[in-house]
């Protein structure tokens, strides 16, 4: 398929799917034309590059994780290596945090509106 038929299928813009290309997280054929096309399998993977650019990982460990990822079903992969694997489980300690911030934050706003309401 070609650039823009996999940005309709995936919701991503042309121009992401480009930088993609060019950080190595989306390899693309190219036609006799230069245009770039891509297999069908490139629709998970845009998606699961969109899910962990959302879980806040960088394109460079993105880079580092795809190849140790089955596009299908996302299991684990004989080429993941032992400091890969570590530098995931600090990436997930340090998604917690946040979400532990995130958790404590919204308490604060819980309590202010409780507050707030008990004024009316």
């Amino acid at each position: 398929m070609r650039i823009g038929e996999l940005a309709e299928r995936t919701g991503v813009s042309v121009r992401s799917l480009r930088y993609y290309e060019q950080q190595g997280l989306l390899p693309a054929d190219r036609t006799t034309g230069g245009h770039r096309e891509y297999p069908e399998r490139a629709v998970d993977r845009v998606i699961r590059i969109q899910e962990l650019f959302a879980a806040g990982l960088s394109s460079k460990k993105i880079a580092l994780m795809l190849p140790c990822m089955r596009d299908a079903d996302g299991g684990p992969s004989e080429i993941a290596t032992p400091r890969l694997v570590d530098d995931l489980t600090a990436e997930r300690a340090r998604i917690d945090r946040l979400i532990g911030d995130l958790v404590r934050s919204r308490d604060v706003l819980d309590e202010v509106i409780d507050a707030a309401s008990g004024h009316r």
